[in-house]
Formats: structure tokens, C-alpha cells, sequence
């Protein structure tokens, strides 16, 4: 898609829509492609150019929930995708282990992994294909929003001379129906209570021997959680740890990368190589109001989780799904409308809550080291081991959210 005047994007100083969504990420994406369905005039506006995501290295868990919801939306990448067939979950130095297989549930997989720029570049050509998604924008600073009892007004900043081609044409102002926040919440916003797990999780891909046969782990350790997802012919590695290991390992070779490496997942796999690594910070942020005056937080704006158990962009998408049909299903033609705001709001409670209880509780339990608390985490893996209807429990949550809707 042009990113010049031909795209609906007015030379006026100020255009109009029904939803503007800040941040053309795959939550974003997601929403536009939902809205295509109804009447809305949409608007993306991304802060970066446009296909920023081309290079980005890493990975995204996607729950077989989410791939329904991406198929009903003619942006599932099969050839992208490699299916996580059976979870094995245990931890170090203690007893018990479980183990969820997709066979259980009728299902072909538990969920799958891609590389989050393939998801992305899915999204994208589906949104370049569809003649009902309107307008984007990029290179896009928001300065301020305002409201009033008709519509929220975004201010843009003027473009910077790198931005001056692609934006020429972009006005500065923009009044929404509904403004839809999309793109992350920075910790120094007020709004968001910040917990500081005080681990970085260090990522990379590292080649199995043998072979993964589309089984993922999930091993808990002293120092954190260690994932490992089958991608393609090999795994994508979210190694969890203390701030100063993970300097440390940035700093390995391979060889003593992967000697660690074993050290903390065992001797059930081996490893033979491994991509480059990079490292950041976990947290978990939480807006605790996510509605304002014509304005709604959706995705890592309303919440960004531990990736333990992979279920952050997971609940992401299922924000943009449930507000898409909100407003789908909204018959006064306001896409702010309060009423209907706020019992998509109240819709979205227990699963927003339980998916942060969920991957907080495990941190928090997993990541103590205390003998008697190891000793009851083994029990707990005993339990869903041998009692099929707690395990369904847990799995069918990591499937399809705290709701547990198919």
C-alpha cells in the first residue's frame, strides 16, 4: 500500500474516522483486519516506518486459539508456522514433571511458533489486499490527546526529515470516534503499576539433537524459567535469569554458551548450535483502567506478562477480537460509545485477570528455591500428571484463554 495521498489520506490538516489505532503491530493489525467487517473507517498510525518489523529476531507462542482467530481473519501463515504437538513440564533439582498432549483435546496442535516478522508480514499483505481497511500512517509521534462528548482529537507532531516523504500529505490533527492505544506502555507512565521480576530472559535459536519432533519444554530452574520452542528445525531458547548471568552469557562463545545451556536443562537433549543471542528486561506491567474518555488500551498497552507459558500476545489478540466485536456488534454507530466500552471491558475481566494471575503465580511459585516449596511444586506436577481433568484445567486455559471458549 502507497503511503502518498492515494492511500485516503487527505493533504487537509485534519481528517476524520471512526477508530484510529495507535500501533500497526500485530495486535493492531488484527484489529483493522476484524473491523474490515463492518462500516468503520479505520486509521493505523505507527510510530515507525513502515515494515519496521522485517528484521526483528524474535518469536511468538501462538496458542491453537489464536490461530482460529487468525484464520477467521484470512492471515494464518501455515508454511510459517511449527506446531507445538505435545508440552513436557518439569523442573530441576526436584521431582515430578507433566505432560499436555494436543491429542487430548481433538485439536492437530496445543499452539504453534513464527517468527513474530512473519506474522507481521502476513498481517500486512492481508491489510494491502483488503479494499475495506482504509488509511495507515507511519513515522507517526503522538504529541496529545484530547476529547470531548463527540470524539477524540490526536495531535501529531510535525514529520522529521527522514518521515518528510512518506508522510507529506499526513495531516496533523486526527478526530476519532474512538482512539484504540495498541503500541506498549513505557514503565514511567503513571497509569501502569510495574512489578520488576528482576530476571532478563536471553533469547536465541539453538539446533537439538535429536531432532524436536514438535515437542516443547518448559523446565523451571533457581534462576528462572527455561522455554524451549520448536521452531522449524530448530528451538527458539528464552533462557530466564538473573540480570548479571544474562550479561554473562551475552559475552560466551558458542561452545560455552551451550555447555550453560545444558547445565541448566539436563541431559534429555543435546545441542549442537546456536544463533545470535540477545537479551531485555522482564517486568509485568499492568493499566489498571484501560478505558478513558473515547480511548481504550488493548494488548502490551493494557498489560505485558512474564513470557512463562507464552500467553501475553495470546491474550493481546483476544483483546482485539472481543473489542472488534464489540464494536461490530454495536448498533448506534458510535464507535466510542461508553455503554459499549465498558461491557467489553467487563467481558474481558476474568480473562484478562486470570491469564496475569496465571503466568505471575508461576513465576512467583517456580522461582522460589526453598526445599519445602520445591517439594510441593513436584506434587503439583505429580498432580496434573495423574489427574487428566486438572491438567485439561490448565490446558484448555493455555488454549483458548481464562474462558476457556473453543
Amino acid at each position: 500500500m502507497s503511503e502518498q495521498p492515494s492511500d485516503g489520506i487527505s493533504a487537509s490538516d485534519e481528517i476524520a474516522v471512526d477508530v484510529a489505532i495507535i500501533g500497526a503491530g500485530p495486535v493492531g493489525m488484527s484489529l483493522a483486519l476484524a473491523l474490515a467487517a463492518g462500516p468503520q473507517r479505520v486509521l493505523l498510525l505507527d510510530s515507525r516506518p513502515h515494515a519496521a518489523w522485517a528484521g526483528d529476531p524474535r518469536a511468538l507462542a501462538l496458542a491453537h486459539g489464536s490461530r482460529q482467530l487468525l484464520e477467521s481473519l484470512g492471515a494464518w501463515n501455515a508454511a510459517a508456522a511449527t506446531s507445538i504437538d505435545t508440552i513436557h513440564v518439569s523442573q530441576r533439582g526436584g521431582f515430578g514433571r507433566t505432560l499436555i498432549d494436543a491429542r487430548e483435546y481433538g485439536i492437530a496442535a496445543l499452539g504453534y511458533v513464527m517468527r513474530y516478522r512473519d506474522l507481521a508480514a502476513t498481517l500486512d499483505t492481508r491489510i494491502d489486499a483488503s479494499v475495506k481497511v482504509t488509511q495507515r500512517l507511519h513515522h507517526c509521534t503522538v504529541l496529545g490527546i484530547t476529547a470531548d462528548r463527540e470524539a477524540a482529537e490526536i495531535t501529531l507532531a510535525a514529520p522529521t526529515d527522514r518521515a518528510e516523504r512518506a508522510n507529506a500529505a499526513a495531516p496533523r490533527r486526527i478526530r476519532a470516534r474512538l482512539v484504540v492505544h495498541a503500541e506498549g506502555t513505557p514503565a514511567s507512565d503513571p497509569a501502569v503499576r510495574v512489578y520488576d521480576y528482576r530476571q532478563h530472559a536471553v533469547v536465541a535459536e539453538v539446533r537439538p539433537v535429536p531432532g524436536h519432533q514438535h515437542r516443547a519444554w518448559e523446565r523451571f530452574t533457581p534462576d528462572g524459567p527455561l522455554a524451549l520452542l520448536p521452531l522449524a528445525q530448530d528451538y527458539s531458547l528464552v533462557f530466564t535469569v538473573p540480570p548479571e548471568k544474562a550479561a554473562h552469557l551475552l559475552t560466551l562463545d558458542e561452545a560455552d554458551f551451550l555447555a550453560a545451556l545444558r547445565v541448566q536443562f539436563g541431559s534429555r537433549l543435546d545441542f549442537v548450535g546456536s544463533g545470535p543471542r540477545a537479551s531485555f528486561p522482564l517486568a509485568l506491567r499492568v493499566r489498571e483502567q484501560r478505558l478513558g474518555a473515547r480511548q481504550v488500551w488493548i494488548g502490551n498497552a493494557a498489560q505485558s506478562l512474564h513470557p512463562v507459558s507464552g500467553q501475553g500476545f495470546n491474550l493481546g489478540l483476544r483483546d482485539a477480537w472481543e473489542l472488534a466485536a464489540a464494536l461490530l456488534a454495536n448498533g448506534s454507530g458510535d464507535a466510542g460509545d461508553a455503554a459499549t466500552l465498558a461491557a467489553y471491558a467487563r467481558a474481558r475481566r476474568l480473562d484478562r485477570r486470570g491469564s496475569i494471575a496465571f503466568t505471575d503465580g508461576i513465576v512467583r511459585v517456580f522461582g522460589n528455591d526453598l526445599a519445602p516449596i520445591r517439594l510441593a511444586r513436584g506434587l503439583g506436577l505429580l498432580a496434573l500428571d495423574v489427574l487428566p481433568p486438572l491438567r485439561h484445567f490448565i490446558a484448555r486455559r493455555m488454549i483458548w484463554g481464562a474462558r476457556a471458549w473453543p
